[in-house]
């Protein structure tokens, strides 16, 4: 459920509305002339993984690709060669 302010009430208890979403998971409508203009509201998904644990994931569940060397081989195999007198002029 969410409560209806106007702009004016929102400027005014901008920090206590913070503190409101924060700790009691409230959500405000701010409305102009009738009109709603914003919502506040604390985000929807927060991600609690951290840089240290990403990586210890990234290097603990690798995953390397046994023909990638051999596809990367091939595909240098398969550049032109430029000729030699390319660069002459």
């Amino acid at each position: 459920m969410s409560t209806t302010i106007t702009a004016t009430e929102a400027a005014r208890r901008f920090s206590d509305l913070l503190n409101r979403v924060r700790y009691r998971g409230e959500i405000f409508r701010i409305v102009r002339s009738g009109e709603e203009v914003a919502q506040l509201a604390a985000p929807s998904a927060r991600s609690e993984t951290s840089l240290r644990a990403l990586l210890t994931r990234l290097l603990t569940e690798r995953t390397d690709d046994p023909a990638f060397a051999d596809e990367l081989e091939r595909i240098q195999a398969e550049q032109p060669t430029p000729d030699e007198d390319l660069w002459d002029s």
